[in-house]
């Protein structure tokens, strides 16, 4: 395989390093994240526990009262039939009996506000059972997640130093102005950076690259961009030769669904000045800028 093959490969493997070193960093940092809301979940199922409670107590509070009232109220009430039977007078049985009558409505009217009490107690409790239910669950998961975070968290950091081994493996092959471009891309545009051309179109933004451009490429002389999305650009065609995992990653690629957004972009929304371009010594013209500084 010759240098330029041996860097275009490496340069897909260190692209492929930087997607997963991209998911396990998002993953690391959704965990705290996901945390403080299950944190935040049982602090609000808390609050609302707290709440029903309080309202148990102020019904239970009130049923104790209403019972007591109605005790008393009955009591008076036999004590009342009791002295009408000694009323020495009509007047005197008349006004007696009213005030048996009152008595009497007071404690119906006390009996009604105690059934009325009673269901809104069963009510109050049943959503209680219910949060303290849903509330059990939360705190299980809650737990879990708690358990499983520091070793998953340790599982990613330790895999990200070894993505950093292999990133520093396959940058040593690549020259160090190419490497300035692939890291200048990256840093503007999602993955991927570098893309196979097939039959002249740019798997990256499905635009067919100018004739002399893909002449060139088809040389594997020099590592090219594409002219429109600014993405590194290899022939497919040189891997398909080739003992190498590219063939495949090449045809995956090309397989993939048109983007009617990436179709109409151009040079201009790709957010680059200039056209990159690489001599057969692999010397860009960002080099002769940082010179001349």
């Amino acid at each position: 395989m010759s240098m330029y093959l041996e860097q275009i490969e490496k340069l897909v493997m260190l692209q492929k390093v930087d997607g997963e070193i991209i998911v396990l960093e998002e993953e690391l940092g959704s965990m705290p994240r996901e945390l403080a809301e299950l944190e935040a979940r049982n602090a609000e199922f808390l609050e609302r526990k707290a709440v029903l409670e309080d309202k148990l107590d102020i019904l239970k509070t009130q049923r104790k009262r209403l019972d007591q009232e109605i005790e008393d109220s009955t009591s008076r009430i036999k004590k009342s039939k009791n002295k009408l039977m000694m009323a020495g007078n009509t007047r005197e049985y008349h006004a007696m009996m009213r005030e048996m009558d009152n008595m009497e409505k007071s404690t119906r009217n006390r009996e009604e506000e105690k059934v009325a009490l009673a269901e809104e107690l069963e009510r109050q409790t049943a959503l209680l059972d219910e949060l303290q239910k849903e509330h059990a669950e939360l705190t299980a998961q809650l737990e879990e997640y708690q358990t499983s975070l520091k070793k998953r968290s340790a599982t990613a950091r330790k895999r990200l130093d070894e993505l950093q081994k292999e990133r520093e493996g396959a940058c040593v092959v690549v020259p160090a102005p190419v490497l300035k471009r692939y890291e200048f891309i990256r840093e503007r545009i999602s993955n991927p950076v570098i893309v196979p051309v097939t039959a002249g179109v740019c798997s990256g933004c499905f635009i067919q690259i100018p004739p002399q451009a893909f002449n060139d490429l088809q040389k594997g002389e020099t590592i090219l961009s594409c002219p429109n999305c600014q993405r590194l650009i290899y022939w497919c065609e040189h891997f398909q030769a080739c003992d190498s995992p590219l063939a495949a990653a090449a045809a995956v690629r090309t397989a993939t669904p048109l983007d009617d957004d990436e179709d109409e972009a151009g040079p201009d929304d790709a957010g680059y000045d200039e056209e990159p371009r690489y001599d057969d010594d692999n010397h860009s013209p960002d080099d002769d800028r940082d010179d001349d500084r």
